[in-house]
């Protein structure tokens, strides 16, 4: 299973990663291959400056070794060994009529002493973050999520949906991150979902990304903005930091089994701001993204 998801992630990340260098027209993707000192390692690939794309990365890496000493108490195990590997996006539009969006597929196993298999599991989703709130797109990134999850099982979409809701939440702000998408973890064999199942689904939802996203990309990209609203997308950008390094599974993991802090924080973008208590304007489209941001509603 191992050797096919990793497989299938080195082909996804080409699909992708060539569909959004055209769409952006100007940039390429630079490639980056790194190796892990303690197991495994990976292929980075990061866009910058370019006419659609102010920074983005697509990323693949498997890792394995002993699991370090934090996460085995995380998971409550003593001397296991893992292996892990994923494909992790995001995306930082330039025009801030176009939202910011984040993926990720990625399979994980751990192992006793002798090498068996003690535990498998896939984990996952899409997620869109916009600084201008169309409803249209909205609407479009969670339908393609719905059509992709009710392939498998009609209960996946909406349990799925409310997990992001719930995942991307920044507790501190009291607010989400974005308007979610898909998030799904530990997705294990049970007598409904049999590995293989969990692989097809899984592939399924990745497979969905650029339809998920691409088209709202190419209908905002060309659209008008002024500096004010160039700042907002900045301030909003600092929420997004804010919320990947305090509460992110995947960035923490990374931490803490000596991942590669390149690869790790190419999510964060290259332009943000803090201002001291900034509210918007009574009315304004930007008090409209805040009021769906502390409330998440149904797109579907």
């Amino acid at each position: 299973m191992k050797d096919k998801f990793y497989k299938y992630i080195q082909e996804l990340q080409d699909t992708i990663s060539n569909k959004l260098a055209a769409v952006d027209g100007v940039a390429t993707f630079k490639e980056d291959i790194w190796e892990r000192p303690e197991g495994g390692g990976g292929r980075t690939r990061v866009i910058e400056n370019g006419a659609v794309f102010e920074k983005g990365g697509v990323n693949i890496s498997g890792v394995h070794g002993e699991l370090p000493e934090s996460m085995q108490k995380y998971f409550g195990v003593k001397d296991a060994n893992f292996f892990a590997c994923g494909l992790s996006l995001v995306l930082h539009p330039k025009n801030p009529m176009v939202p910011t969006v984040h993926a990720n597929w990625r399979y994980f196993e751990m192992y006793d002493k002798e090498g068996n298999i003690v535990d498998q599991w896939f984990g996952g989703g899409q997620d869109l973050t916009p600084y201008y709130l169309f409803n249209e797109d909205a609407s479009h990134f969670h339908n393609v999520c719905k059509t992709a999850c009710d392939k498998h099982n009609a209960d996946f979409y909406p349990k799925y949906k409310a997990r992001c809701d719930e995942y991307f939440w920044n507790a501190h702000r009291n607010e989400a991150r974005g308007i979610g998408g898909l998030f799904f973890d530990y997705c294990k064999a049970t007598d409904a979902m049999s590995m293989q199942d969990w692989y097809n689904y899984v592939t399924e939802v990745g497979n969905s990304f650029l339809e998920c996203y691409v088209p709202i990309v190419e209908k905002r990209k060309n659209l008008p903005y002024t500096k004010e609203q160039r700042d907002w997308q900045e301030i909003r950008r600092g929420r997004y930091v804010e919320f990947n390094l305090v509460h992110d599974k995947g960035t923490l993991f990374g931490l803490r089994t000596n991942g590669r802090i390149e690869s790790i924080l190419m999510s964060l973008p290259p332009h943000v701001q803090w201002v001291y208590d900034h509210t918007p304007e009574e009315g304004s489209e930007e008090e409209k993204l805040l009021q769906v941001l502390k409330t998440p509603k149904e797109w579907v």
